[in-house]
């Protein structure tokens, strides 16, 4: 296997097993700290946001000083932001610090990796090698929140951050490996990042592409901040009847940790599926289906009560569709836009995915203060998903070469 892959699939699979675990700290730092749902929540919404800004930045940076420099850069942001968050005793401090995690996440994820990979691949194998390192994040989260609960029931909720903060500094070791072949110099463009870049914000196309990421982002981060949360307090008993309680699941909180888990095993095939389609088929077309079923699977769920074969159902279905859209999107970006500045351009489209994750973490936090229930924020998740589902459709999927340069000004 290409060692440039094997490299990207071990960072983003720690960086994505710490990611997945923050809703399990939901509980336990606000009964420590006897702090309103949405103060940490908020925290993790900030997280959210600022993946979303440094993603183009660390795009930038990979572009302009190398892409293991930049990878490296991420991961101490990370490792540092994890650490000092062990000592944050308001929601200011934690608030603050997520900043740095969300820089972390940029660096280390799906923004630079993929950027990577995809030089690292040729044209016939590259959605695939795309979906092959978007299930390493889904590997991480079938890892990270049953590590997570498993040392919470060990040791207070600080040391496991500083646990994690060791877990993301090992993981820099892979960089070693990372030895990506050079950037395409004029193969796609011979204009600089700038130009470029302007014309693509002014592309309808890559309009449609950013605003239909946005609910990807919203369901995404709400699930992964509020789901175990939501579980532990909504979901009905575990009978020891049943085979949940058999296989060792006999608490919510468990079924918590191990939902986030089995969204992300299923995400595995769903991820790999979708990048092998790719290859095949209109990733638009590809697109609007995943946003459609995810749009279906949130309203049967919310529409009927919530039992622990429900989440089960709900967990399997989700998770089979859950990073579906990120080998399609980046795919799409760099099948229309080319290879030159995709880390850059891909991470501008990231953005709006994690405006998406901001509005559904911290909407998820105030309105369960507001309402003590989850179930509005559902129900926007649902017309955000539908949204993405009808947005895909016009979008003109051939390469931009192919179209006539309009001059752009200065």
């Amino acid at each position: 296997m290409n060692p440039v892959l094997v490299a990207g699939c071990v960072i983003i699979l720690v960086s994505f097993a710490v990611r997945a675990s923050f809703g399990l700290f939901q509980l336990p730092i606000a009964q420590e700290f006897a702090w309103p749902r949405e103060s940490f929540s908020l925290a993790i919404a900030i997280q959210n946001l600022f993946w979303g800004i440094g993603q183009p930045i660390f795009g930038a940076l990979a572009e302009r000083f190398g892409d293991r420099k930049a990878i490296l850069g991420g991961g101490a942001f990370y490792a540092v932001g994890l650490v000092l968050s062990a000592y944050a005793i308001t929601p200011g401090q934690h608030q603050l610090l997520e900043m740095l995690v969300g820089f972390g996440i940029a660096g280390t994820g799906f923004g630079v990796i993929l950027a990577v990979v995809g030089r690292a691949t040729p044209e016939r194998h590259r959605s695939m090698a795309l979906g092959i390192a978007t299930a390493a994040g889904s590997a991480g989260q079938i890892v990270g929140p049953p590590v997570a609960n498993a040392l919470l029931s060990q040791m207070p909720w600080q040391s496991v951050f500083v646990a994690f903060a060791g877990f993301v500094a090992l993981s820099m070791f892979a960089l070693l490996l990372m030895r990506a072949p050079q950037r395409q110099p004029v193969a796609d463009t011979d204009e600089p990042m700038g130009v470029v870049v302007k014309r693509a914000l002014k592309d309808p196309t890559f309009l449609f592409i950013f605003i239909g990421f946005f609910s990807c982002g919203y369901q995404l981060a709400f699930i992964t901040a509020h789901f175990p949360a939501f579980i532990t307090e909504m979901c009905g008993p575990i009978t020891p009847d049943s085979l949940l309680y058999v296989l060792g699941v006999t608490s919510a909180t468990g079924l918590g940790a191990i939902s986030i888990a089995l969204i992300g095993l299923f995400n595995i095939g769903g991820t790999l599926l979708a990048g092998w389609l790719g290859n095949r088929y209109s990733r638009k077309y590809l697109l609007a289906s995943v946003y459609l079923l995810r749009t279906l699977v949130s309203a049967a769920f919310i529409l009927t009560p919530i039992t622990p074969e429900t989440v089960v159902l709900f967990s399997v279905a989700m998770g089979s569709l859950w990073l579906a859209t990120v080998p399609l999107t980046s795919g799409l970006v760099a099948h229309i836009y080319g290879l030159r500045y995709m880390g850059t351009l891909y991470g501008l489209v990231f953005f709006s995915h994690q405006l998406g994750g901001f509005m559904g973490v911290w909407l998820g936090g105030a309105l369960y203060d507001l309402y003590n229930n989850y179930t509005l924020v559902w129900w926007v998740g649902v017309g955000v998903g539908a949204l993405s589902a009808v947005i895909h459709l016009p979008i003109k999927e051939y390469p931009w070469s192919e179209r006539p340069r309009v001059p752009v000004a200065a």
